[in-house]
């Protein structure tokens, strides 16, 4: 089991991220010490050991991998993109290489509108409506239909759509911390060698 946060985010940072990032899929990875507070939070909560977690846009697996690492029963990552789940598949080996018992993780390809498994709880740090506006309401009304409790990282400052949008689902939205997440630059258009984004840490559970 790990003991703590700090190791949960130093073994997080070991897995590696998109080889070919694709923008209007707003591919970016999570730093590890983000996903491990978010996992972390969500472990403490009572919502992650012994229970089953999907990860709806789970890239090459971050927190898929955090979730199985804190004694997930089950944990499914679903992702639109092959390539990202190939990388996901290779950090498998990563993770194993801890010897910390974990449950099988199942990748699969698969658009966000057209999942159906219902599970516990999710996790995810979906696309935030840049790039293709709408994008951020598609994985939350996903995430509000499938599972009771759910863990999600979305745009600085907005608030008012994330507590409305939650609210007319059914869900209350709370707020857990403000962040400043260095995006590199890994996309064509990217002008400066860092670009600082902020973004707000959530939790949502039904009413």
């Amino acid at each position: 089991m790990i003991p703590s946060k700090k190791d949960l985010a130093i073994i997080l940072s070991a897995i590696e991220g998109f080889e070919e990032p694709v923008a209007e899929w707003e591919q970016y990875v999570t730093p590890s010490e983000i996903a491990a507070e978010l996992l972390w939070i969500a472990y403490m909560d009572g919502n992650i050991k012994g229970k089953d977690v999907v990860d709806l846009g789970c890239g090459t697996g971050i927190f898929s991998f955090g979730a199985a690492l804190l004694g997930a029963k089950s944990v499914v990552g679903y992702d639109i993109d092959n390539k990202a789940l190939a990388i996901a598949k290779k950090n498998e080996k990563i993770v194993e290489g801890t010897k910390i018992p974990m449950c099988d993780i199942k990748f699969i390809r698969k658009d966000v509108k057209e999942i159906e498994q219902k599970c516990y709880t999710v996790i995810m740090n979906p696309p935030f409506g840049i790039q293709k506006k709408g994008a951020d309401r598609v994985f939350l009304e996903k995430a509000f239909e499938i599972s009771k409790n759910i863990y999600s990282i979305h745009k600085f400052r907005t608030e008012k759509f994330i507590e409305k949008f939650a609210d007319e689902h059914n869900f209350r939205a709370i707020k857990l911390s403000d962040k400043t997440l260095i995006l590199k630059p890994t996309m064509e258009f990217h002008e400066e060698f860092k670009h600082p984004v902020k973004i707000t840490l959530w939790k949502f559970t039904t009413k």
